[in-house]
């Protein structure tokens, strides 16, 4: 049967099909439910087996018949209401940023090929990973969402996105997502399940598990239970996944108009695809290629277990609908990505631009303070003032605008600073948005297509933690040969001897101030890979980088990602 072309009509079939999913899961249920109970009933009635009749066995089937249908009933409308959102939330999904030129383009193509696709309205998301790779999702009041990582915005062409969107909104289109939504959602419950009650293999080993005869034959009833349900809905969800694939391929083609963009994506997405997130392959029906699926490149893995059809077919598929051949299409990928490499050089060579903006806005210095010559000295701003060491809150200064002479602490301003001293922040609220290294203007700018904060004086940037993931996914900036010398110095330096990945602290009276919020920011490693000293604002998430530091950075992560 052809599938539906209105929207409402397939929501109709939705239904229809989330009962048989229900039908599915109940029949789950009632194999792990029996089980359950047929562990308690050999623990307890086992040694009176005498004593219970055969009677007793309708009564048990009805128990674990009414137990089952109960668990599963509740299961699957918990699963429903909130599965999508609890998937999300778990991958850290966020709506596209506006002010971002990539999330802006992404918003842009959903929009066009929603319309094009017949849809009412579907959500955008990004998820914050250098994967490549895109899903789709229904909520619980039905609306779709199409969610993309950071590193397929960065590395794909408008042609290719677009074809990536066509393909997920054709899932929606002919009702898949919504069934692997609801799936996926299930089997979530079953791996949380069978996580919790595993054996801890590692205590055991230690002495530390239980002793022999405890309940140990219990536990293992438990767990071949959940791993029997965790195993069915697994394939449930191969069921509903593996040949979809190829039919969505191919209504993505019928809206894009452009399958050899499409056969682009998926070899990039299989090829440069790494782990999203933190679940199992059971949710990998959800994308458009498997997670991690270079691993499982060999074909050891028995065919059936796999949630997407072999590589190797769509390619050959969609190759077939642009005329041209597998070949062709990984050769011009290939091509792509070295005239982009050639196009990055190019643009780096190229000379900066010699004006440097106006000159920053010098801190006033209106303070005067009476020495024990009783003579004034200064003038100071209220920064300087509040730490020289001859300062006292009793001492008597002058401000000079205002024309005033008393003691310190008479000054409002004298005891709002100190307050802000105690905190951590600097004295002067005007002293935000100053550089924490030199403590001029910042300016705003942009990297890599994200809004940053730059010192025009020693060259650092500032960026928030939220948005690093963008920066290193995107390759708009290419490296000098002397940069790159730099970064094999970070590498050797602190990448090879973690014991030395510490950044200096600076002396008392000298922290640096983030220039958001005001409060001290701590040295800190990057993160665990990549120990590259930075300066992190544990108040509001800003990271400080000096001068190269951040191209250092991400030079070192295109390295390790072989771009």
């Amino acid at each position: 049967m052809a599938p539906p072309r209105d929207f409402y009509e397939i929501q109709k079939r939705q239904k229809r099909k989330s009962l048989a999913v229900l039908g599915l899961l109940l029949i789950v249920y009632v194999g792990a439910v029996g089980l359950l109970l047929l562990a308690v009933y050999l623990m307890f009635a086992l040694p009176f087996i005498g004593l219970v009749s055969s009677a007793a066995w309708p009564k048990f089937l009805l128990a674990s018949l009414l137990l089952a249908g109960l668990i599963a009933v509740v299961h699957f409308k918990d699963a429903r209401d909130n599965g999508a959102g609890f998937i999300l939330k778990r991958l850290s999904a966020a709506p596209p940023d506006p002010s971002d030129r990539y999330h802006l383009a992404f918003h842009n193509v959903v929009q066009e090929i929603r319309i094009a696709a017949g849809l009412p309205g579907v959500e955008a998301y990004v998820l914050p990973t250098l994967a490549t790779n895109s899903l789709a999702l229904v909520k619980r009041d039905g609306t779709p969402c199409v969610a993309v990582t950071e590193g397929l915005l960065a590395d794909f062409t408008r042609d290719e996105l677009e074809a990536v969107v066509a393909h997920e909104l054709a899932h929606i289109a002919r009702g898949d997502a919504f069934i692997l939504t609801l799936v996926c959602s299930l089997a979530n419950f079953f791996e949380r399940f069978r996580t919790g009650i595993e054996p801890d293999i590692e205590s055991d080993e230690k002495g530390a598990g239980p002793a022999p005869g405890d309940v140990g034959g219990r536990s293992g009833l438990l767990f071949a239970a959940a791993t029997l349900a965790h195993g069915v809905v697994g394939l449930m969800s191969f069921f509903f996944s593996r040949e979809r694939e190829l039919l969505a391929d191919a209504a993505a083609v019928e809206l894009g108009r452009s399958p050899g963009a499409l056969a682009r994506a998926v070899y990039k997405a299989a090829v440069r695809n790494s782990f999203v997130g933190d679940f199992s392959e059971t949710y990998a029906p959800l994308f458009i290629v498997a997670p991690e699926s270079h691993r499982h490149s060999d074909g050891r893995r028995p065919s059936w277990t796999k949630s997407h059809p072999p590589l190797e077919d769509r390619l050959r598929a969609l190759a077939a609908m642009a005329h041209k051949s597998v070949g062709e299409i990984i050769d011009q990928v290939d091509r792509e990505r070295r005239d982009r490499s050639r196009a990055i050089k190019i643009i780096s060579a190229a000379p900066a631009s010699s004006s440097a903006g106006p000159a920053p806005d010098e801190p006033r210095k209106d303070w005067l303070i009476e020495t024990a010559e009783r003579t004034d000295r200064g003038p100071f701003s209220l920064e300087e003032l509040l730490v020289l060491p001859s300062f006292r809150p009793t001492a008597k200064i002058t401000n000079a605008a205002e024309g005033v002479s008393a003691k310190a602490w008479d000054f409002p301003q004298v005891r709002e600073g100190l307050r802000r001293i105690r905190q951590g922040r600097p004295a002067n609220p005007d002293g935000l948005g100053l550089c924490p290294r030199c403590r001029t203007a910042l300016a705003g700018s942009f990297y890599e297509g994200v809004p940053v904060m730059t010192c025009r004086s020693c060259g650092g940037k500032l960026a928030h933690q939220a948005e690093m993931d963008r920066i290193l996914a995107r390759r708009e900036v290419g490296f000098s040969p002397e940069l790159l010398a730099e970064a094999d110095a970070f590498r050797k330096a602190y990448l090879l001897g973690p014991e030395r990945g510490k950044k200096e602290a600076v002396k008392p009276g000298t922290a640096r101030l983030c220039p958001n919020c005001g409060y001290g920011m701590r040295p800190r490693p990057y993160n665990y890979q990549y120990v590259i000293p930075v300066d992190k604002c544990l108040s509001c998430g800003e990271i400080w980088f000096d001068a190269n530091e951040i191209e250092i950075l991400q030079a070192l992560v295109e390295r390790a990602r072989g771009d």
